[in-house]
């Protein structure tokens, strides 16, 4: 057996192969192409062993991970922080790291990670999209929110981009250029408006057969987009064992610091895809109102005040609706608010 550590950087692959023995094989690179890689298979295959490869997690590093396994080789694809916490340097290259990597590998030590299969990392295509757009257009919102304050206009309307609104921005005596900037900015908003409805018909009408987005729809605060994007980004719900495995998942859950009789909290850990943190703190916001957690939500808003309150009850419910989301999933049922609420670590 042999074992190949790949450290990616934008134009080239870093390659370290060792032996069962820990000895250098070889240590070369090759373009980080389809033809480097495929280069790269066919000299290791001239040694006649079965590789396990190790690339870390990062842009490009699926793209290496599925070349080569189309070689033939096994290939994981290591989280990047937990692998420097295995294996701190000293000094830091390219070459250093793919050795590293390749030593993980051979000690059965890799922190792999779980890498979603072609239709659910299309699915997360589809979802992060909209995303993308949504973010673009809340730039554009914003920037022109700015322009007005710059030359002292007040918003008198509660919706600057509603009937009213646009009423008021017409009416507006701004001088140029920014007159000119704040109408192409207007034009963009409303090209994105229907690009993201655009994206969003789509998620409706691929939802509609989802295994889990009829399910999570009936979850307060989680309409059909919403749902299309939970689901993608958890999934196969069977990949967590536990409802607790899932909230960590999300990266909602705060930091522990224990030692002896020291027992803290810190800050969220922000692990897992922060789209899915997104999402469930967007459901949270809604949820809020329900009945089932409209008491504990204000609750907690009073007991922490008004600066922390909302923020932090907001992070607590969507850990919560993360619970439920894992019993819900895992048993096939639809949400169902009766019973007491499931209470996590705040």
């Amino acid at each position: 057996m042999l074992y190949a550590g790949l450290d990616l950087s934008r134009r080239k692959v870093s390659v370290h192969v060792l032996d069962e023995a820990g000895e250098t094989v070889t240590a070369t690179w090759v373009p980080a192409t389809r033809d480097g890689l495929r280069l790269l298979a066919g000299r290791v295959a001239l040694y006649g062993q079965p590789v396990t490869g190790v690339v870390e997690s990062m842009t490009g590093g699926r793209f290496v991970h599925d070349q080569l396994e189309l070689a033939g080789w096994d290939v994981e694809v290591a989280d990047a922080a937990r692998a420097r916490a295995l294996a701190p340097l000293a000094a830091k290259t390219d070459k250093i790291d793919a050795r590293v990597l390749a030593e993980l590998a051979r000690r059965d030590l890799v922190p792999a990670i779980w890498l979603p299969d072609p239709t659910v990392g299309a699915e997360r295509e589809r979802a992060r999209f909209r995303l993308h757009l949504v973010r673009h257009r809340t730039a554009l919102k914003n920037r022109i929110h700015a322009t007005l304050a710059t030359f002292g206009e007040p918003v008198p309307v509660s919706d600057l981009f509603g009937t009213g609104g646009r009423g008021l921005l017409a009416s507006l005596d701004i001088p140029e250029p920014w007159a000119t900037t704040l109408g192409r900015s207007l034009e963009l908003v409303d090209d994105l408006d229907r690009r993201i409805g655009t994206c969003e018909a789509e998620l409706r009408a691929l939802g509609a057969d989802h295994p889990y987005v009829p399910l999570l729809v009936t979850v307060p605060g989680i309409g059909a987009t919403l749902g299309y994007t939970i689901a993608s980004e958890i999934g196969d719900i069977s990949r967590f064992p536990s409802p607790k495995h899932l909230a960590g998942y999300t990266g909602l859950c705060p930091r522990v610091y224990q030692s002896g009789e020291t027992d803290r909290r810190g800050s969220l850990t922000k692990a897992g895809p922060k789209y899915l943190r997104w999402a469930l703190i967007e459901a949270a916001v809604h949820a809020s109102n329900h009945e089932r957690y409209a008491a504990r939500y204000q609750r907690t808003k009073r007991r922490l005040g008004k600066q922390r309150g909302g923020r932090i009850a907001r992070v607590e419910l969507a850990r919560e609706l993360a619970s439920v989301i894992w019993y819900m999933l895992t048993r096939q049922e639809p949400f169902r608010a009766a019973g007491p609420s499931i209470g996590l670590v705040a």
